[in-house]
């Protein structure tokens, strides 16, 4: 490489190492594990409509963000170039060529909290210049170049260590570790129902980042974030290729309009800006009722795949994403397998014993309070309502079977002021208004979430809505049974089990 100056290259698009990982990344990653560093290697910011790689990034939690920029320069050609100094370029020591990287970052802290985020500090990593060879160049490629902003080839961790802590002293006033990486890499951070950011996990971020073959598996233990990530991943394929069409698949109209819901949180907070109408959530019957209406058919009123259905193609999204699909009949999802045949599929199946990506981490609070009362249920139920209320407690949700919710409802007009409010699955969110109380069926809570679950009714309950719906609880989840059956012994042996975990 013939370098007459080195002004060019501060200008240009940073090359990325194209091996997984280099010795100078193994030993950074060697040194986050021995210290408070988070390494972050070939990233992307998402702002606005654009993307914007980092090669390398490091986040110290009590100084601040290290952005390293990538370079193959050798000695041989560097001892002959001629340095000169960039224009317009800072030339403070946090400065060599990073003005670009550093503009995005704080546009994106700026837009989001209304800071500039964290001090950020800029070095060189150079796999194939040492440090003996830096000491023979000329002066000018020093006053540039610090040895002190330099990662060398022959670098080893104390030497990066040091380095790095040098960039400045300790503070105890930056942004929490969530806050930070949450802003800047929006695809690795999940909303709660807060909206209070938590970062994915390395099970998580292995989903996010990898490439769909054209039949995927997901398995997720419940409450492993699984719908947040298929949010996540739809959102990042539209960005890698925004012709696609993405469909995303729930049991309910509730569940659909939850999610959507959250989707639209997700993109106000990475301040990102995409076609919403490129990613549809439907339920089953209204997808069967698309392919219906381009054969010209009748509409259903009810779930049912024929024939016809089978032998008919129907493309309706490049990708698909099914979320509970052990929820679904065989022959949903032998239709889905079928019209998947130009497109990618992607089941989420918790059940699923074996699979290309699984989430083992289940993020129930660990403060979550459980008790299995061996009681009156429907008199139990009563007294559990009126003292949660009392001590101010709010965002209850009791799930039983229909009729014992209906006589739940018809007792607690008269037993308390505040009424309850029964959640329909079949019933847009738009027209289900919040309350303190809600009552559902064991069919209808596919994506709801409470501080506070009452059980009913489980003898004569399936152990995956069994399952669903105990997880469903932030706060406290007390079970309701006048009578022990199998479906109770095996909810206490699973809980039981997970808590010695």
């Amino acid at each position: 490489m013939n370098l007459s100056s080195l002004t060019s290259y501060f200008f240009k698009k940073n090359k990325t190492l194209s091996v997984p990982d280099s010795i100078l990344v193994k030993r950074l990653k060697k040194l986050s594990t021995q210290s408070n560093l988070l390494v972050y290697k070939d990233v992307n910011i998402y702002h606005h409509t654009n993307t914007y790689k980092i090669p390398l990034m490091v986040l110290d939690d009590l100084r601040g963000l290290y952005i390293f920029e990538i370079k193959e320069w050798t000695f041989q050609e560097l001892k002959n170039a001629d340095i000169q100094k960039a224009t317009e370029q800072d030339s403070s020591l946090n400065t060599l060529a990073f003005d670009n990287t550093q503009n995005i970052i704080r546009k994106k802290f700026n837009e989001l909290t209304h800071d500039d985020g964290v001090p950020i500090f800029n070095y060189l990593l150079m796999e194939n210049l040492n440090a003996d060879e830096y000491e023979h160049l000329n002066d000018s490629f020093k006053e540039l170049l610090p040895k002190e902003k330099i990662i060398f080839s022959d670098s080893v961790e104390s030497d990066i260590f040091k380095k790095l802590q040098d960039a400045s002293d300790e503070r105890k006033d930056l942004p929490s570790v969530e806050n930070i990486i949450g802003t800047l890499l929006i695809q690795y951070a999940i909303l709660d129902s807060k909206n209070e950011i938590h970062l994915c996990s390395d099970e998580q971020k292995n989903f996010i980042n990898s490439e769909l073959t054209p039949y995927e598996e997901l398995k997720g233990v419940s409450r492993s974030g699984k719908s947040s990530l298929l949010l996540l991943k739809a959102i990042l394929e539209l960005f890698n290729d925004k012709t696609q069409k993405i469909l995303i698949i729930k049991p309910t109209v509730l569940s659909c309009d939850i999610l959507k819901k959250k989707l639209l949180e997700i993109v106000e907070h990475a301040i990102i800006e995409i076609d919403l109408t490129a990613i549809e959530i439907l339920t089953p019957l209204e997808l069967v009722n698309r392919h219906q209406e381009k054969l010209n058919r009748e509409l259903l009123q009810n779930l049912e795949i024929d024939s016809k259905l089978m032998n008919k193609p129907f493309h309706i999204a490049d990708l698909i994403l099914c979320d509970d699909s052990n929820f679904f009949s065989y022959e949903f999802i032998a239709y889905l397998k079928h019209i998947q045949k130009k497109s990618k599929l992607l089941l989420v199946n918790p059940d699923k014993e074996n699979g290309e990506f699984q989430l083992t981490k289940n993020f129930t609070e660990e403060n979550r309070k459980v008790k299995f009362h061996k009681t009156n249920p429907h008199a139990r139920a009563l007294h559990l309502i009126a003292s949660l209320l009392n001590s101010g407690a709010t965002d209850i949700l009791v799930v039983s079977n229909s009729l014992s919710r209906e006589k739940l409802k018809d007792d607690l007009e008269s037993f308390i002021e505040n009424s309850a409010k029964i959640l329909e699955s079949t019933v847009p969110l738009i027209n289900q208004e919040d309350n303190k109380l809600s009552l559902c069926t064991y069919s209808d809570v596919n994506a709801l979430s409470a501080n506070h679950i009452i059980l009913m009714d489980l003898c004569f309950t399936s152990k995956d809505e069994i399952k669903y719906a105990f997880n469903l609880s932030n706060i406290s989840v007390d079970v309701l049974y006048e009578e022990d059956c199998q479906e109770i012994k095996n909810l206490r042996n699973s809980y039981e089990s997970s808590q010695e975990r």
